[in-house]
């Protein structure tokens, strides 16, 4: 993404502009009866590059207690207003609302007939942040994440 760009997505979405940086929490995934299926940690990177194709990557690492780590690269384009992700996992888009909350609404190319959406809401001291996606398949919601993270002073 060049600069440019950048101020473009500054203009469309400057609450997101507000997560760059890195976070770390713990991330929780429950099913419809709130019980526990899953619970990791996580480490993400949030990036507004000035140059380059892209007008965002975020770096996630999730740490398991059992020693199991997954890490990815998530590029996102600026395209109609939003940001734009495909890669071969999910696709789908991001946008911001009046009030600063992030929106997402992806669908799984790796599990057909899943998708989810999530909301992002960044808390007033800029460093506490809560995320939760709400996941169904085949229209019917089996499971929710929960996400409590914070900003990684330098």
């Amino acid at each position: 993404m060049n600069l440019k760009n950048r101020a473009i997505l500054t203009d469309i979405m400057p609450g997101m502009m507000k997560h760059e940086g890195t976070w770390t929490g713990v991330y929780r995934h429950v099913d419809t009866d709130n019980k526990l299926v899953d619970q990791h940690q996580a480490r993400v990177e949030c990036i507004f590059p000035s140059k380059g194709p892209y007008a965002y990557i975020q770096k996630n690492l999730f740490r398991w207690d059992d020693g199991r780590e997954y890490s990815s690269t998530l590029n996102g384009v600026l395209r109609d207003g939003k940001l734009w992700w495909d890669n071969e996992n999910f696709d789908g888009c991001a946008w911001e609302t009046d009030f600063g909350l992030i929106l997402l609404n992806l669908n799984r190319k790796d599990d057909p007939g899943a998708n989810f959406y999530e909301i992002i809401c960044l808390g007033d001291d800029g460093h506490h942040r809560a995320r939760t996606w709400h996941w169904f398949k085949d229209g019917r919601l089996f499971k929710r994440t929960l996400c409590d993270e914070h900003r990684l002073r330098d």
